[in-house]
């Protein structure tokens, strides 16, 4: 039975730490965008993510990766995967 068992789809998303001052909590914002129907002219549209930094690794600035995970507090349903960029 070496077989590797597969996690269900879990969406992952690259952001910008905009917050880090709870504890082993990080405030994520993610950008994306979308054309508009008529004019095509790209929109971007952010929304911000509460996500489990279990070592307090991240900091304000820092583009990291966050992946879905089980109801972690009220508001958070993510954690931290990896830091891609740290901040100067």
């Amino acid at each position: 039975m070496s077989e590797s068992i597969e996690r269900n789809h879990r969406h992952v998303y690259q952001g910008q730490v905009i917050s880090d001052k709870n504890d082993k909590t990080i405030t994520v914002v993610v950008d994306t965008y979308k054309n508009h129907p008529v004019y095509k002219k790209r929109i971007r549209y952010s929304k911000k993510y509460y996500a489990q930094d279990e070592k307090n690794e991240a900091k304000v600035g820092d583009t990291v990766r966050i992946m879905e995970t089980r109801p972690l507090s009220r508001t958070k349903r993510f954690r931290l995967v990896e830091i891609v960029k740290k901040s100067v």
